[in-house]
């Protein structure tokens, strides 16, 4: 089965998390200053350095702990592609699993070259102050993750 609309949502996922932290993180010089308000409340930079998984879980674990956060998303990657190129051969589903799979390695790239993953968006909203900051490559992996979970019963449905 072709699988080129993972491969191509898999790509844009990973190189758009990958120029969003250039330029937010380098280019404004955010890990210097540390905090850029853009659109207060609702958007702000705050830099952040993801030692562990989602809201900083897991996060002192040290050199091991890293690498066996390499190792567990590379292993969800070629699981996700496997399930999908065997289960689903939608467009929809595709591109979902290519959304989870560049966001999950935007994310190990981080880790692989600086030890943590680089997060620097921040919202809140009405009243609620958010505490935590994640990044591009998170905003892929949770919508490829809703689009393979909206979508899995409609491609089993069309099969």
């Amino acid at each position: 089965m072709n699988a080129r609309w993972m491969f191509w949502a898999a790509a844009a996922a990973f190189g758009l998390d990958q120029i969003s932290k250039y330029l937010v993180v380098f280019t404004l010089e955010l890990a210097r200053v540390r905090a850029i308000d853009v659109w207060p409340p609702l958007l702000n930079f705050r830099y952040g350095e993801n030692t562990g998984i989602n809201f900083g879980l897991f996060d002192d674990g040290g050199d091991a702990s890293r690498w066996v956060l390499i190792v567990f998303s590379l292993a969800v990657c070629a699981a996700v592609a496997i399930w999908v190129r065997r289960s689903h051969p939608s467009p929809v589903m595709q591109a979902s699993a290519g959304m989870v799979i560049g966001g999950a390695l935007g994310n190990v790239f981080d880790r692989i070259v600086y030890g943590y993953v680089l997060d620097f968006l921040n919202m809140s909203c009405c009243g609620i102050n958010n505490p935590f900051v994640f990044n591009v490559a998170d905003i892929f992996i949770f919508a490829g993750a809703a689009g393979l979970i909206l979508f899995e019963g409609k491609a089993k449905k069309a099969a």
